[in-house]
């Protein structure tokens, strides 16, 4: 059962990003405060839930949170600054649009640069322990694959509206035929 809180006395925000691996399209983090006391009988990690899961989850999630915010790092800066610097940076975006300020920020993974003034917590797989980071997984990657599938309007070969821009043998094969898009990392490796 995940948590709804890391500290029950503050507002926290929950982050988490997506895109973080794949070889086309910008990184995309989101920032969510959901009540204090949430409860959801299906929120989870998006990576364990069905695209139709995650719909009904975001339209919940966009209806109940308190503050929730989605921002993202073009995969030409990827290139520029590297993609850890990059996600890390989409994180930060996103939590500077809240309209709620948090008091402390609860990131998915093991490091994160400091944000001015809010202390925050790290947590190794967050998004399958607390609440709020599995609701900022959820609005990051839906929102990242929706770009993606609109993408791929414009360039079928790759694939994107199945592997969102991940390194699938359909995808390598295509950039192999046809090359790379604007919308590829030249810093990854193909």
């Amino acid at each position: 059962m995940l948590k709804s809180f890391y500290n029950e006395n503050l507002i926290e925000a929950g982050l988490d990003e997506a895109g973080r691996g794949c070889l086309a399209g910008p990184v995309v983090a989101s920032a969510v405060i959901l009540p204090k006391y949430y409860t959801h009988s299906l929120l989870n990690d998006s990576k364990q839930l069905s695209k139709n899961q995650r719909e009904i989850l975001r339209k919940d999630i966009l209806q109940d949170a308190l503050a929730w915010e989605i921002a993202e790092v073009s995969n030409q800066e990827i290139d520029e600054i590297n993609i850890l610097k990059a996600s890390m940076k989409a994180m930060h975006l996103a939590t500077d649009k809240l309209k709620v300020r948090p008091e402390h920020l609860l990131i998915d993974g093991n490091r994160f640069p400091n944000y001015p003034l809010i202390p925050h917590t790290c947590i190794v797989k967050g998004d399958s322990k607390f609440l709020s980071i599995a609701a900022a997984s959820i609005l990051a990657k839906t929102y990242r694959d929706d770009l993606m599938e609109e993408l791929a309007l414009a360039f079928p070969e790759y694939g994107w509206e199945h592997n969102a821009g991940y390194p699938t043998p359909k995808h390598r094969k295509a950039i192999k035929e046809f090359g790379v898009t604007i919308h590829h990392r030249l810093t990854f490796r193909m």
